[in-house]
């Protein structure tokens, strides 16, 4: 512990440049974020090193959003240096358990619909990496009605409280397209080819930030996506007097992944398309990227990385990966759709049909007049083998189609997930058989292969730990002595607090209530002394 101390007051004085009061414990506790993060990076590159050896395939996590909850107790608790002992607790830096919950965290852009990262593959030493939109701050909190006051407050507070956690990778920009139309002509082979030729073109830019398993030494990789603009100003526009001209480019990528909260609902239906094609050409860019470095080849794409689509949010991907390999590296097709097929698998959230997502074609022609090719032709090809499968059933036909033309024409990206991925599951064993058995039906008769159940887990552990100390120290004396609760236990111990809870009046859980605060204000208090020792100046 007098190594973790040394090193975060070394961070403190070095990094920021400050010193830490009993008064105001911000830069101790950016200090604190700092030293965690030097030794996850440590674990992440031995990871890295270890993967690169052993040639595994590696899993990539497309997930629209992530509730990551607050990283330094997390961190803390998988790195081993939690502790609920008062006197060797490296509390003393980010305060109580309960000042630490209330800090900002990363959220989602769903209100609650994001996944968590997975803890499992990194606990069993799985290469995985996941991939999302960076979001600045929860979008529950955004009140105002201006994009453009909301995206500054928002990058201003992401600045200060996560730049300490997060990496910024400043060379890995890839260029992401939007609107315009395309042109069509044939090479010198005689093969048809087509030119997207944007109205937009924004940059992403990655910022990468280690998640750490317990127990284990290993480490994966969250790599968030934020929009930037190809040029910061321009002079030309500037000096005819068009100032927002000037800056108009700078202005629209960088407020995108925050401007949420625009009345029209077909804006925020447009903005909510750019920002699933954004993130997901971004990380496919990056994935061939990192292929092609080592292999100098397309081929075997498919057997170094394999792309989980968490529900239909990130399902743009599938004619994205056939726009880069058709467009982009001159591959035919077959081959192609082939490397596609066996790249992706989807994981499935609902069973209504309503909540399946779709997108209007017109929308859809505007945003990504390219892409609603590639998916024409995909379709076309799939309907004439579901027409050869299943001779002079049209009905079929038309429920399996990747257009639904019921109710003007949109695209159904769950139909287009599930033709472009080797695998499908659902979150539970019921879900699963109820999804085989009615909105996905017509799939799983036609390929009962693909279908399989993947139980969704969550592990109490960590919010036990660092909610609850003194169950913490319960469980650890009780169940498991190599030093922390497991999660079976915590899962029973806290269906039995559940039980007695929900026998108790509302009167009784108040006075509780109220009980539990003053512990907690005393607690805190006496965490002031430690505090005071440790903030003085160097």
């Amino acid at each position: 512990m007098d190594a973790l101390k040394l090193a975060i007051m070394d961070n403190r004085f070095a990094l920021l440049g400050g010193r830490s009061t009993p008064r105001r414990r911000t830069t101790t506790t950016r200090a604190l974020a700092y030293t965690v993060r030097d030794r996850l990076l440590e674990r992440f590159l031995r990871s890295t090193r270890r993967d690169k050896e052993s040639r595994a395939r590696t899993v990539c996590y497309f997930s629209a959003e992530y509730l990551l909850g607050p990283h330094t107790g997390n961190n803390l608790l998988n790195l081993g240096i939690w502790t609920t002992s008062p006197r060797r607790s490296p509390h003393w830096a980010c305060g109580s358990p309960t000042s630490s919950s209330r800090k900002r965290s990363p959220g989602s852009a769903a209100g609650g619909s994001g996944a968590s990262p997975p803890a499992t593959w990194i606990r069993l030493r799985r290469s995985a990496f996941q991939r999302s939109l960076r979001y600045p701050l929860r979008v529950r909190h955004l009140r105002a009605a201006d994009p453009g006051r909301l995206a500054g407050r928002g990058h201003r507070r992401l600045a200060a409280q996560w730049q300490s956690v997060e990496l910024p990778r400043h060379k890995l920009r890839f260029p992401v397209k939007l609107g315009g139309h395309v042109e069509h002509a044939t090479d010198e082979a005689g093969r048809l080819r087509a030119q997207w030729v944007p109205e937009l073109t924004v940059y992403g830019k990655a910022y990468d930030t280690p998640i750490l398993g317990f127990g284990v030494d290993n480490a994966n990789l969250l790599r968030l996506w934020t929009s930037e603009a190809r040029e910061s100003f321009n002079f030309q526009a500037f000096n005819t007097g068009d100032y927002y001209g000037a800056v108009g480019e700078m202005w629209s990528p960088r407020t995108s992944p925050s401007a949420l909260s625009q009345r029209r609902a077909a804006g925020r239906k447009e903005l909510r398309l750019k920002q699933q094609y954004f993130f997901v050409s971004c990380s496919l860019q990056d994935m061939l990227r990192l292929h092609l470095r080592e292999s100098h080849a397309i081929d075997g794409f498919e057997r170094k990385f394999v792309a989980q689509l968490n529900d239909t949010h990130p399902a743009i991907a599938v004619a994205e990966l056939m726009r880069l390999l058709v467009d982009e590296h001159l591959v035919p097709w077959e081959k192609a759709w082939d490397i596609t097929r066996n790249t992706f698998a989807y994981t499935n959230h609902t069973l209504l049909p309503e909540a399946l997502e779709t997108w209007p074609e017109a929308l859809f022609r505007r945003v990504l007049p390219r892409h609603l090719e590639i998916i024409f032709e995909i379709n076309r090809r799939f309907l004439d083998e579901v027409r050869m499968r299943y001779l002079g059933d049209e009905e079929r036909v038309r429920r399996m189609s990747l257009i639904d033309d019921a109710n003007g024409r949109s695209v159904r990206m769950a139909h287009l997930a599930c033709v472009g991925s080797f695998a499908v599951n659902g979150v539970a064993r019921l879900h699963t058989e109820l999804l085989k058995r009615t909105v996905l039906s017509d799939f799983a008769g036609m390929w009962p292969e693909k279908f399989s159940n993947k139980t969704n887990g969550v592990s109490p552990r960590r919010f036990v730990a660092l909610g609850n100390p003194g169950l913490t120290r319960l469980l650890t004396g009780a169940s498991a002595p190599s030093g922390c609760a497991t999660s079976s236990a915590c899962a029973r111990s806290s269906r039995s607090l559940t039980t007695r809870r929900s026998t108790t009046t509302g009167g009784q859980r108040s006075a509780r209530r109220r009980a539990a605060s003053r512990r907690g204000s005393r607690s805190s208090r006496a965490w002031w002394p430690i505090l005071r020792a440790c903030s003085t100046s160097r």
